[in-house]
């Protein structure tokens, strides 16, 4: 399932920015500057301290009521970039940009942004018109070198093509005649035998 594939997803960092002190997070030590004065550094929890944190993280922190912090929009999100997606989504390099696109955008939508509803609009239309191509290639490769193909596309579009080759593959087999013949689950199997072994006691 493409989710188990992609669930790296909560673990990506993104900068947050501290609007609310949180004493609870502990200080940095203080530190000397080159004339060996004291300097008097600022809590990582402090209000103003910009730090990246697992996007896991960031969720948990998030309040829409009180705004204990606001989350950076990481670039390809951003309007510049939503601008390439709507010339020509297939063009992207989505690998590149971040192999989990599709997810950790609909993540960042968890986070109250003037942005979000053009944000998911482009995700959408971004899935919608590079879908197509995917499934055509994973179509038309039969036992070719698919790495070329697949080394652009995000986690979730790597899932669809690589189950797209497998019902590929399945059928080339199926119409060889040299699909494997229909067998009992193992489920199936491991119930009869206790069913088996419950009888005999």
């Amino acid at each position: 399932m493409w989710w188990h594939r992609c669930s790296f997803v909560p673990l990506r960092p993104v900068y947050a920015e501290f609007e609310l002190s949180l004493t609870a997070m502990g200080a940095k030590p203080s530190g000397r500057d080159v004339q060996g004065q004291s300097v008097c550094q600022r809590r990582p929890g402090s209000q103003g301290t910009k730090m990246e944190m697992p996007l896991w993280l960031a969720k948990g922190l998030y309040e829409r009521k009180r705004r204990v912090l606001s989350v950076e929009l990481p670039k390809v999100y951003r309007e510049g970039w939503r601008t390439v997606f709507g010339a020509d989504p297939i063009v992207v390099d989505l690998h590149k940009m971040g192999p989990y696109y599709y997810g950790l955008g609909s993540q960042m939508l968890h986070f109250d942004s003037p942005e979000n509803p053009e944000i998911a609009n482009t995700i959408l239309q971004t899935f919608i018109g590079r879908f197509r191509r995917t499934m055509d290639s994973s179509q038309n490769a039969y036992n070719e070198d698919t790495s070329a193909l697949v080394e652009r596309l995000d986690c979730l579009e790597r899932s669809l093509f690589k189950a797209g080759q497998s019902g590929l593959n399945s059928f080339q087999l199926w119409e060889k005649g040299r699909s494997s013949h229909l067998t009992a689950s193992s489920l199936v199997i491991n119930y009869r035998k206790r069913k088996m072994t419950d009888l005999q006691a």
